[in-house]
């Protein structure tokens, strides 16, 4: 794991390329603390720096790395967990190695099938290569978008980065928020397509290639998630083996993901989805398996029983910490600076508490459980939307609509509601059952409705533009063909795994500590398994991952293999309600700062302000606008209003 930057062709006086890599190696340096690199080609008009986080390879890994004949160059983050048997294929093809690293396969393999060795990777990775022969620069990018890959337009060249921050160090750079980015994020939580937070910064989208010859820029897809035609899913298998093909794939996931050449650990959420990692993975650790977990001072939030429950049935060596109130809003400018994007929820807060603690474990690598929720079938989004098919059937049945109820037993507030109000908050008959968007509608609204805190500016900016329409245009050709239950799937796996998840809450946290995610549930073979299984195994009435459920029967207490689905989740408004966090707020949603930021409408945000000072904020919609727009000024302040008096501000 680790990080890098580059240019070609660049607008960068070549007396000022090391000084320039120099600089945005420095940006990312949290991403590799072990060694540094660099590269610099001007008769290419190349420049390249790398900052590594030596976990294969130790002693020989370093890079950026060239080929033995020197006509290959790569900088490259992240892992490829086949690399072993890629390395013996490719040696009986007649290549050399020098080194024990998985960086060097990917050079041999790409002498060997040019960009067509992307399939055959299996692994979280971005990297740049470049091609002395043909003067061809190929970035790319991995199949679901663990890692992050960013680039731009410098002057008639292209800059790449890790993280958008590198870029800011180029000559020249004023960053400055794209205005459609906001409308997406205030409705989707993540942008769309290749746009990020800031404007003319873009990202390389999950699954992509983009190869840079001859002045030429090209970007296509070299993986896509698909799901079968509702006429061509496949006849329901027997439970039985459904669930030992799945559990074949994904214990041969966890056993790549264990290859490093120092210690690998594991996230103990408390719920499903991390204890069946563990419970597959600690026989194949030598020794006890390491688990780190989160806990909470709020009873609301706390797994902290479940968790303990797992350690001690699989026994584990398991850590923990307790990120109270204080800690997230001490932490939340920080976060933010990370993610470098608004967010609407502090869930990455106490994931950054929860990496700092497998640092001073001594600790590199951890396992977790994302991603079983997008492929299985986990979240109680997929429950909503079937549940409001079910009673658009019989609109007028009050009934019906009490079985909202059972989706969210954790919040309590929901319980004593009548069935009128939940109809009305889930939307039901509001949605044309044909609407390809038709599943996320409820969330699209509750978000949305923060956007009555924008400023006329940025109204105006907008004008008509529709983030919901833009994401239906983007939907595969095929996706209005599918399964209601995969369409749901789908957009929760393209659009918010990678947009969010994958980096607010993983990337992002974990690398700001030094330590690398690894996500068995998105090893490709288990995600296309999982694609092709009928909606039958991933949702029997509303019970969501039956699959997985009998996965972990015979592995997991009883009580975690049948516990409901609770989400992660954090305190937001609560946690700014202490000295620092009230500060904090008074600094950021100042009415001075707000007009200098010039997003927000001040009169609408103090409101907001005052209601949240009389008790924390309880609804959805007004704790992630509080969020948000905290979350917005931080990133004014820290990158967009301070560098206009001050050029080189951090």
């Amino acid at each position: 794991m680790c990080g890098f930057a580059g240019y070609l062709k660049a607008d960068i006086d070549p007396a000022e390329g090391h000084q320039v890599l120099t600089r945005m190696a420095d940006a990312i340096a949290h991403r590799g603390p072990d060694e540094r690199g660099f590269d610099l080609r001007e008769a290419d008009g190349l420049g390249l720096a790398h900052v590594r986080l030596s976990i294969v390879g130790l002693g020989d890994g370093q890079q950026p790395m060239h080929s033995i004949d020197g006509h290959l160059t790569i900088v490259f983050n992240g892992e490829i967990f086949n690399y072993i048997e890629l390395r013996e294929d490719l040696r009986q093809r007649g290549h050399v190695f020098r080194t024990a690293s998985d960086t060097e396969v990917i050079l041999a393999l790409y002498a060997e099938y040019r960009e067509d060795c992307l399939r055959h990777l299996n692994g979280d990775f971005a990297f740049a290569l470049w091609d002395s022969r043909t003067k061809r620069l190929l970035l790319a990018r991995d199949r679901i978008g663990v890692r992050p890959l960013f680039f731009m337009q410098h002057g008639k060249g292209i800059a790449f980065a890790s993280e958008i921050k590198a870029l800011f160090e180029l000559p020249g750079v004023t960053p400055c928020i794209d205005p459609i980015a906001m409308e997406q994020i205030f409705t989707l939580w993540t942008t769309l397509g290749e746009r990020t937070a800031f404007d003319g910064i873009q990202e390389l989208q999950p699954g992509h290639m983009m190869i840079v010859e001859d002045g030429r820029t090209t970007t296509r897809a070299w993986w896509q998630l698909t799901y079968p035609r509702l006429g061509d899913i496949a006849p329901a298998v027997p439970m039985h083996q459904a669930c030992e093909q799945a559990r074949a794939l994904l214990e041969d996931a966890i056993r790549l993901r264990l290859r490093a050449d120092v210690p690998v650990g594991a996230y103990l959420s408390g719920g499903l989805d991390s204890s069946l990692i563990c419970a597959l993975a600690s026989p194949l650790s030598q020794g006890p398996l390491n688990t780190f977990s989160v806990n909470f001072d709020s009873h609301e939030h706390d797994e902290s029983s479940f968790q303990q429950q797992v350690a001690q049935a699989l026994g584990t060596r398991h850590r923990s910490i307790t990120c109270s109130l204080e800690d997230i809003a001490n932490r939340f400018e920080q976060v933010v600076g990370l993610c470098e994007r608004p967010i609407l929820r502090t869930a990455p807060a106490p994931m950054y508490a929860l990496s700092g603690l497998v640092q001073q474990a001594g600790m590199k690598v951890v396992l977790t459980g994302e991603g079983a929720d997008e492929i299985f079938g986990g979240y109680d989004i997929f429950k909503e939307a079937r549940l409001r098919r079910f009673c658009a059937s019989q609109p007028k049945s009050q009934r019906r609509a009490l079985l909202f109820r059972r989706l969210y037993p954790y919040l309590h507030g929901l319980q004593s509601q009548p069935a009128s109000y939940l109809a009305s908050f889930f939307g039901v008959g509001q949605d044309r059952l044909d609407d390809p968007l038709f599943s996320h509608r409820p969330r699209m609204r509750n978000t949305g409705g923060t956007k009555i805190f924008f400023s006329e500016a940025l109204r105006h900016k907008l004008k008509d533009y529709d983030a919901a329409a833009e994401l239906t245009e983007l939907l595969p050709d095929d996706f209005k063909h599918w399964h209601p239950q995969d369409q749901a799937q789908y957009l929760e796996a393209r659009y918010l795994l990678p947009g969010y998840i994958l980096s607010a809450q993983g990337d992002r946290m974990a690398m700001a500590h030094g330590v690398e995610g690894r996500f068995p549930y998105l090893d490709h073979r288990v995600m296309e398994f999982a694609a092709e299984l009928p909606p039958s195994l991933k949702m029997k009435v509303l019970t969501e991952k039956p699959l997985l459920r009998e996965m972990a029967k015979g592995l997991l207490p009883q009580s975690i293999q049948s516990r409901p689905k609770q989400p992660y989740r954090a305190p937001d408004s609560a946690a700014f309600q202490g000295d620092f966090g009230r500060a904090l707020v008074a600094d950021l949603l100042s009415p001075d700062a707000l007009a200098t930021g010039g997003l927000f409408d001040p009169s609408a945000v103090a409101k907001l302000c005052r209601k949240a000072e009389r008790a924390p904020l309880a609804g959805f919609r007004d704790n992630a606008a509080f969020i948000g727009i905290l979350s917005t000024q931080s990133l004014l302040r820290r990158w967009v209003t301070n560098r206009k008096c001050n050029p080189q501000a951090a």
